[in-house]
């Protein structure tokens, strides 16, 4: 999956339409129609064998052999059954972007040998390289090219909003609903059930290159989350990104997947991927559309703080209700506020306080007073205006007010119309001058609360983390994927409870203080040891799977006993257990019995965390509330790992758990670093041991001491994939310079930020300007931000750092890559710090940037150097790039040939100018 060939979709010169004619229930007919009523510039053939002359005017040809050019785009409307034919003749004549509009029920039935209607189009597309969008799709519209390749009967205005999506119907609706608002888009597409073209590809094409200020997503399922992911963070760095998900319940889930390990309902791992990416999520399609409506009128907050201006209490306190529940915050006026609205007699409720209520007799210029006057509040945020007709105050006069005045408000605007019949022409008044406007008051904050998640999911995505305060070594790394390879020799899926807790121990993760015995005696002689009272659990298949609960987890069947106080206790118990178990499950076999101190008490809290697998976005840490309870309080968190400090505060504070340890912890920060240290630590134990298929600590036990982790399970699977593509621990090394220094050279993380900008202070002008081609004194937030949190799997930096005695570090340089969607090309930079020069250090960092390139499959690695920069020339020609003056930019454009192509379309990539 790519952008290869996708401008032939968006940038055609000429179109064939296979399956058109004149009848009126004609597909292709109207698509050819609603080309025409676009105006689209290029030229247009139709492919019909009936052997029409021409369709609605354009020229008509019996096969696809005939059509008089080669198209850059084809558009099939012709029955089901033909469309893998016609892709292969398609391909024959040179044809690279196919748009399939037919459907059917029988796409994945296999009636030949041949196999089906989905894997013979398949088959017929990858043999020539084509592009294939569909089938079932509704078609795709670009209004700044005048192309509207689709069956739609509404038409669509040019505008700065792409909507991507999986539904027809629901693009059907947006296009209506935007019709309506005045909205505009840059590209509206539907995928249906598409074979080739999928939505990270297309994702990915509009990050490039379309003018969108905001996308709409609407997903039924994703195939490739990391490729998801990647290219939704990507967009929402630029963008607004919006996403509404159908297929949340079990029931209207269409993708029959498995259950997801642990959680009651999967779709808890969307919400985390997509608040991950900085996308907002909505609920329903309503909320798509109010929210789209907000996020493109209104300007960036400042902040969440809302006032709100009402001609009646009650419709106000509707607006309170559902700003407070959803978590958002009332305006508190400052002093000069309250006075001003107190001498001017304006509240009839709470005078001087928010909310405030004109009164049924407010008139619209007592309207325009009360909102000039809160708006020069510097408390206030965002202002919304709850109106209810009167006739002092007609609904349309009111609104035509506070469109004439909008200017001095000078802060951002939300309105409620209430009614029907006399509130319509409001509504309207108010999309003509572009101020968000909503039919009650509670869509009205539901729309200003999305607005407040964007920005705090913005906030999220630029944060720069605190540094990690754990990792591991590689030869505690190392042992663990031993100890996996051994359990996994002995044919078995799940570690016993003694291997988990080494492999937990190796992690900094403290367990209880356990002993593992075989028999009676044994348990005995090391029950001597320990202080009463003790507690016992026989380790057996049946109780070493994570995730698995039962009924009655306290029976002996069950294996478990509590508060044993002698030796003799615990022997015995081991004797009964043993019996029991042989006598109820006779097929299982006891691997060992585990002997811990009894571990209770007010001062304990009881948690659970760990790693489960979801068969979409791969492993995702877990946490919340612990306990034989945990399934029924349903008090579990997720996110996707890799964690860093503030990626795992934010997992807790969505917990009750987190709510108790405010409450009523001695020292709460104290216990919350804890936890977020011990997330830290299992995302890393995700991301090393790709193997690990499930990890289920529970309980998990909080006191002032510290975490102990009680009971534990973990079991394996196969390798996985993550969404978000972890650190890549295995690429660090260290190096010798020409003066001797040991430096570590290794891959760039978002615990950085500090290192970076303190390196970027000691830059001087000279160096900046080389690197940036302008002089760049500081980094934003959201420089640091893009320049830290990379995706590892489509770019890279590698930075060189010096340790220095007293346990700090310096950066001394960096070279970085941005590969395309394609990983056809790479573009490169690299800067060394003013007193490193001479020291071989910018070799180096190249080199192994080269390296690592060649390894990962891209093909070709580009770069610009200013004239100037007589030092980088000279290690270009070094390293052996091929140089060449660019005159339009006046720098040097250098390029180096990595890997051969292995195909024709990447041949082709590498050759076209369409990047």
């Amino acid at each position: 999956m790519s952008t290869r060939f996708l401008h032939n979709f968006f940038e055609p010169n000429s179109l064939a339409i296979i399956g058109a004619s004149e009848k009126p229930a004609s597909m292709g007919g109207i698509v050819v129609r609603n080309l025409q009523e676009a105006g689209f510039p290029g030229t247009i053939e139709v492919v019909n064998p009936k052997g029409y002359a021409t369709v609605f005017g354009q020229p008509c040809v019996r096969r696809i052999s005939r059509l008089s050019k080669v198209p850059d785009l084809a558009i099939l409307c012709s029955p089901i059954a033909t469309v893998p034919q016609a892709i292969e003749q398609l391909g024959q004549l040179g044809v690279k972007a196919a748009l399939v509009l037919s459907g059917g029920a029988y796409l994945d039935t296999k009636k030949s040998d041949s196999g089906s209607i989905r894997e013979r189009m398949l088959d017929a597309a990858r043999c020539c390289g084509m592009r294939v969008l569909g089938p079932e799709c509704l078609g795709l519209i670009v209004p700044g090219r005048k192309l509207n390749a689709t069956y739609a009967s509404q038409p669509v205005k040019p505008g700065r909003v792409a909507y991507l999506g999986q539904s027809g119907m629901l693009g059907n609706a947006m296009m209506d609903w935007a019709a309506g608002k005045g909205i505009g888009f840059s590209h509206l597409i539907t995928l249906g059930n598409s074979i080739d073209v999928m939505l990270p590809d297309l994702i990915d094409y509009i990050n490039q290159y379309s003018p969108a200020q905001a996308m709409l997503l609407h997903l039924e399922y994703i195939q490739d989350s990391q490729h998801f992911m990647t290219a939704l963070r990507e967009s929402s760095r630029n963008r607004l990104v919006l996403a509404i998900k159908s297929g949340r319940t079990a029931q209207s889930d269409i993708s029959e997947l498995p259950p997801t390990p642990g959680l009651l309902h999967r779709d808890v791992v969307f919400d985390a991927a997509l608040a991950r990416a900085g996308v907002v999520r909505v609920d329903d399609s309503d909320e798509l559309f109010d929210a789209l409506e907000t996020l493109t009128r209104m300007k960036p907050l400042r902040g969440d703080r809302l006032a709100i201006v009402s001609n009646g209490l009650g419709p106000a306190m509707l607006a309170i209700d559902k700003l407070i529940s959803a978590g958002g915050r009332l305006s508190q006026f400052d002093d000069a506020t309250q006075n001003a609205l107190i001498e001017g007699d304006f509240d009839v409720s709470l005078p001087g306080h928010n909310p405030v209520d004109l009164g049924g007799d407010a008139t619209p210029e007592r309207f325009v007073e009360a909102m000039e006057i809160i708006a020069q509040d510097p408390n206030v945020d965002t202002i919304l205006l709850v109106h209810a007709p009167t006739r002092l105050a007609p609904s349309k006069m009111t609104a035509q007010a506070i469109v004439a005045h909008r200017k001095s408000f000078r802060r951002n605007l939300l309105t409620s119309w209430m009614g029907m019949e006399e509130a319509v022409s409001a509504r309207y008044e108010c999309n003509l001058a572009g101020i968000p406007t909503y039919i009650s008051p509670e869509k009205a904050v539901k729309a200003f609360m999305h607005m407040v998640n964007y920005q705090r999911v913005q906030t999220l995505l630029q944060e720069t983390p605190p540094s990690i305060p754990f990792t591991t070594s590689k030869a505690s790394r190392e042992a663990c994927r031993d100890l996996i390879q051994q359990v996994k020799q002995e044919g078995r899926s799940c570690l016993s409870h003694s291997e988990t807790a080494q492999i937990l121990d190796a992690y900094g993760i403290t367990t209880a203080a356990n002993r593992y015995v075989q028999t009676p005696e044994e348990g005995r002689e090391v029950a001597a040891t320990f202080k009463a009272p003790m507690a016992l659990k026989a380790i057996h298949e049946g109780n070493c799977e994570p995730f698995c609960y039962r009924r009655h987890p306290y029976k002996l069947s069950a294996g478990l006993l509590h508060d044993l106080d002698t030796p003799e206790e615990v022997a015995e118990g081991i004797a009964r257990m043993s019996a029991k178990m042989h006598e109820t499950y006779p097929d299982i076999n006891i691997r060992e019995y585990c002997l811990q101190p009894m571990l209770r008490g007010r001062h304990y809290m009881q948690l659970c965390a760990g790693i489960t697998r979801d068969p979409v976005f791969g492993p995702v840490i877990v946490f919340g509330f612990g306990g034989y309870k945990v399934n029924v309080l349903a008090d579990r968190q997720v996110a996707l790992p890799p964690l860093n400090m503030n990626l795992a505060r934010d997992l807790i504070k969505n917990t009750h758990a987190a709510k108790l340890i405010l409450e009523h912890s001695r020292d709460a920060q104290r216990d919350i670093q804890r936890l977020c240290e011990f997330l830290v630590r299992l995302s890393q134990m995700a991301s090393d041991l790709v193997e690990l298929k499930g990890l289920e600590i529970n309980p998990l036990l909080l006191n002032r001491d510290g975490l102990i982790a009680l009971d534990f399970t973990m079991d394996l699977g196969a390798p996985a994939r993550h969404a978000i593509m972890p650190y890549p621990e295995e690429l660090r090394e260290w190096v010798t310079l020409k003066n001797g220094m040991q430096v570590e050279v290794r891959p760039v993380r978002a615990e950085d930020a500090p290192l970076i900008n303190r390196f970027h202070n000691h830059l001087s002008e000279e160096s900046i300007r080389f690197r940036y081609f302008h002089n760049k004194a500081d980094l934003s937030q959201r420089d640091l931000s893009i320049l830290t949190s990379i995706n590892y799997d489509r770019q890279m930096a590698f930075i060189a750092e010096y340790h220095l005695e007293d346990g700090s570090k310096e950066m001394l340089g960096v070279v970085r890559v941005w590969n395309d969607s394609d990983n056809i090309r790479t573009e490169f930079s690299v800067i060394i710090r003013d007193d490193m020069q001479g020291q071989g250090l910018g070799s180096l960092l190249m080199k192994k940037m080269i390296r690592y390139c060649k390894d990962v499959g891209t093909l070709e690695m580009i770069g610009k150097v200013l004239m100037s920069n007589h030092p980088m020339r000279g290690l270009m020609k070094h390293l052996g790039f091929k140089m060449r003056y660019n005159m339009e930019e006046q720098v040097v454009d250098c390029t180096l040939s990595l890997n051969e192509p292995q195909s024709d379309w990447q041949r082709h990539r590498l050759e076209s100018q369409v990047e």
